[in-house]
């Protein structure tokens, strides 16, 4: 019986923050993959290597968590103002499903860093110094900035930045992400529900306190302390109970329900890259993950969110965007968690160490605006050269 042979597609592996994904430029896919729809998510999953019920990725290029099962497309950006159009795709590691409905704020900064790799940047812009990129971010329809360090018209990528996260350091890309509530969705508004806080009703579990946001990313948050935790926990506390994961899989649904992500249950299983759940606590002590000690002096407040079902090792970019924007807003559960009132910067212990974000927002006729919020990431090229996969998988 005849196979198809193996096809080679030029591709990029890197790091961007504390996530890994492939890179593709758009006109080097396959010419079905290259509009949306079943032959792009097949190919993606065949070079992830999902689905996969061994839940290991071992036939692709994922890590078998949510940080490393991902890829990107970049283009060049026909739209007014912008260098390039990013599209992000998670890769269910299990099952037979690639989730677009939201953007990675980690790969936000390989974004930038591809954009220059991948030639889309005119060559006069890339001067010593840092080269700002302007990007397109279509999965939510938002602009994110980035600020990229260049020596000799190419990418500076060492450097003494440190990400907690990131185990090596790196040369320090700043990420600013405009207007970052996703006004697409139902009821267009930073707060879908119109409150602040709310009691969240989760059938079969209880009624918790809840703030949801949509900026950056929807996202649920909750107080650690009402659903049993102190906020210091790791991965392992979380990951290997299973009775934990689903109640925080069912905190989820009621979420998307309450925000209007979804109309029936059901449709959870569809969308499951959003809303995050997370779940905050004030400053405490606690060792991270690295065994480095962390101080509750140090830090604003406690942050542990969770991703594709799973707790983060660290912290999702998009959701940090939503912590900074909470965070900014008196009266949130994490604004109160950081010891309320105003702020415009705010420092947060998660599972690896702790991360700062900035956020500018401001209330204007009872609705609160965010124009920005601001970090500091990394990024590497770690592999380039072509992806192979069967000529019939997609």
């Amino acid at each position: 019986m005849a196979h198809a042979p193996q096809i080679r597609i030029p591709a990029t592996y890197m790091r961007g923050g504390t996530s890994k994904g492939v890179f593709f430029r758009l006109e080097d896919l396959p010419k079905a993959a290259q509009v949306p729809g079943k032959a792009r998510d097949k190919l993606f999953q065949r070079v992830i290597g999902s689905p996969d019920p061994y839940a290991a990725q071992i036939d692709g290029m994922g890590g078998a968590t949510s940080s490393t099962s991902k890829c990107v497309i970049l283009s060049k950006s026909s739209r007014p103002g912008h260098d390039v159009d990013y599209l992000y795709g998670q890769i269910s590691i299990d099952k037979d499903f690639v989730d677009w409905s939201g953007n990675c704020g980690n790969l936000s900064t390989g974004a930038g860093a591809f954009a220059i790799h991948a030639g889309y940047i005119d060559a006069a812009h890339l001067k010593d110094g840092v080269c700002t990129v302007r990007i397109w971010q279509a999965n939510i329809s938002k602009t994110i900035i980035a600020h990229v360090p260049v020596v000799n018209g190419q990418v500076q990528e060492t450097g003494d930045f440190e990400l907690d996260g990131v185990t090596f350091p790196a040369a320090e890309i700043v990420l600013e992400f405009m207007d970052p509530s996703d006004d697409s969705e139902e009821g267009g508004s930073l707060f879908p529900t119109g409150n602040l806080v709310d009691d969240l009703e989760v059938p079969g579990v209880g009624t918790f306190k809840a703030t949801m946001i949509t900026a950056g990313i929807p996202t649920v948050f909750v107080n650690a302390k009402d659903i049993g935790y102190t906020g210091t926990e790791l991965r392992e506390a979380i990951n290997t109970d299973p009775a934990a994961l689903a109640r925080f899989e069912k905190i989820r649904v009621a979420g998307a329900l309450r925000m209007g992500l979804i109309k029936t249950p059901e449709e959870a299983a569809t969308r499951q890259h959003t809303p995050k759940v997370a779940f905050v606590a004030p400053p405490a002590d606690y060792v991270a993950s690295s065994g480095k000690k962390i101080s509750a002096s140090e830090v604003d407040l406690l942050v542990r969110a969770l991703s594709m079902g799973k707790l983060h090792h660290a912290m999702m970019g998009t959701a940090a965007v939503a912590i900074g924007t909470a965070a900014a807003i008196p009266g949130t559960l994490v604004n109160l968690a950081a010891g309320g009132g105003e702020r415009n910067v705010v420092k947060f212990g998660h599972p690896s160490g702790t991360l700062r974000v900035g956020a500018a927002a401001s209330k204007n006729s009872g609705d609160w605006k965010v124009e920005k919020v601001t970090m500091s990431r990394s990024a590497r090229v770690l592999m380039e050269g072509w992806v192979r996969v069967p000529g019939d998988s997609f």
